[in-house]
């Protein structure tokens, strides 16, 4: 006897009941979960259904095909199995029309090349980076006010500046953001043509939020990279990923918008649960960028939409190290500056840390380890960090340091140290686009800095290579050293 069909009505609650745990869920100004006004509205999904994560596409499982309708009678055929539901529509389309836009700009229309290896290279990030990291909150993200401190420097800054942002450049095949349509803007906080712009304020942003994430995280943290406040256009769409390494402790401020209804930032936590994170101006939400999944894959409705990124990463100190507890014992910022001086390569050299190098937030054994060992031979996370290297100049040090004004005056006077090359042949150039110090970059190539010159040995690492390394490939000072034609030339190239 032939059962008869079920009803749709039947069809959309077995569905309902089929969702996984994961669910986006909208978090109030306390970041505490908002329960939606109707039930309807709250719609369940993990991976791969809002933008592809894990895998190479975007799911089409549906809730109204046979095997999620009446599974008793419909086995799940094979392209489905370990597949999401697919709670979102027609997303398949949508993921589409997104990489034919990439295809159209850089590839006269066709598929594959640097548009599909680029997303290749970000879904292999999102699915094997965060299972290697060690996490240092509960959760991985947190939705606060900004500090008073850090929203000053940084609304003012705007205000003063938000008239005149330049464009945003893009490498070849960039699929983060979808910069074909959607053009990207960039208010660089480093820039000293804008007014308050340059290193220093780069240095009290970073100083000002440093103690808000290094409590959040319970981590002593060393600056690592920031980006100047990016604005986002009409339609932009930002890919779900994970920051590349060593961006770990990260915090991302809203500082203005002009939208239609709110663009919120969807993260997934450490309890697998998906979060639409929604921002006002003067909102910041930490994150553990790397490990915690975040995108806004929905286009953005409105006019624009500006952010700034700062970015952190932990020394390898706990901060009960530094209060003398549990036999951490003394003054870490001293120990550090002692072993730098003795070269014996700062926090890399602390008994926290493990014994061959590996950093703090990798996981010993781990495949990030292993990659990690074979970027760093000789068991040191940055060999230019150590500022007492033979042969380091003090333009070496003002490019590590991100003091341009210092740098711009040595230079001007011992033109010889614009390409001066220490023990390990890192030239100023080198630290500076380590730093993400744009303003660096710029000084030392007007005076004539070898854009493309390598460290030595057979790990030699070109400007670009290191910058890429340490900052990410989506960074301002990629897009920089790019502009200027650097190439990237490093031991896996």
């Amino acid at each position: 006897m032939t059962k008869p069909l079920v009803s749709l009505s039947r069809a959309l609650l077995i569905a309902t009941l089929l969702l996984p745990s994961n669910h986006a869920a909208d978090l109030d100004e306390f970041g505490k979960p908002v329960l939606p006004a109707q039930p309807e509205t709250h719609v369940d999904y993990g991976v791969d259904v809002s933008f592809p994560i894990h895998r190479d596409e975007v799911s089409t499982n549906y809730p109204w095909l046979p095997h999620n309708v009446d599974p008793e009678n419909n086995p799940t055929p094979t392209k489905y199995r370990g597949m999401p539901i697919q709670k979102l529509g027609n997303k398949k389309e949508f993921y589409e029309d997104f990489m034919q836009g990439c295809y159209d700009k850089y590839q006269q229309g066709k598929s594959g090349g640097t548009c599909d290896a680029t997303e290749h290279d970000r879904v292999k990030m999102s699915l094997n980076q965060p299972k290697d990291m060690t996490n240092y909150t509960e959760n991985g993200f947190k939705k606060i006010k900004t500090p008073d401190a850090v929203w000053k420097l940084i609304s003012e800054f705007w205000e003063k500046n938000k008239g005149t942002h330049a464009n945003e450049n893009w490498g070849k095949g960039n699929t983060y953001v979808n910069h074909w349509t959607s053009p990207t803007h960039m208010v660089s906080v480093e820039d000293t043509g804008l007014r308050g712009g340059g290193g220093r304020l780069k240095n009290a942003i970073w100083n000002a939020a440093k103690d808000t994430l290094q409590e959040w995280t319970g981590e002593e943290l060393t600056q690592c990279s920031l980006y100047g406040i990016r604005v986002y256009t009409e339609g932009a769409v930002l890919a779900t990923h994970v920051d590349r390494l060593p961006l770990v402790s990260s915090a991302i401020v809203n500082v203005a918008q002009d939208t239609d209804e709110p663009w919120p930032i969807e993260v997934i936590g450490h309890d697998g649960r998906a979060y639409n994170v929604t921002m006002e101006p003067g909102d910041m939400v930490l994150y553990e960028s790397h490990s915690v999944l975040h995108g806004r894959p929905f286009p953005m409705k409105g006019r624009f939409y500006a952010n700034i990124f700062i970015h952190f990463e932990p020394t390898g100190h706990t901060l009960r190290h530094n209060a003398g507890l549990e036999g951490g014992g003394g003054d870490v910022h001293k120990k550090y500056r002692e072993d730098v001086k003795a070269g014996r390569g700062g926090h890399e050299n602390h008994e926290s840390l493990d014994e061959d190098g590996l950093p703090g937030y990798i996981k010993k054994g781990s495949l990030e380890a292993t990659m990690w060992h074979k970027k760093h031979p000789n068991n040191k996370r940055s060999a230019q960090r150590d500022s007492s290297t033979t042969g380091s100049t003090q333009a070496h040090q003002y490019a590590m340091d991100g003091n341009v004004e210092e740098l711009t005056k040595v230079v001007n006077k011992l033109g010889n140290l614009v390409n001066a090359k220490d023990a390990n042949g890192w030239t100023p150039l080198h630290e500076g686009a380590r730093g993400g110090f744009e303003d660096v970059v710029k000084v030392l190539v007007e005076k004539g800095a070898d854009i493309n010159a390598v460290t030595k040995g057979e790990e030699g690492r070109s400007a670009l290579y290191i910058a890429i390394e340490e900052n990410g490939e989506d960074s301002a000072i990629v897009e920089f050293l790019e502009s200027l034609g650097a190439i990237s030339l490093g031991p896996d190239l």
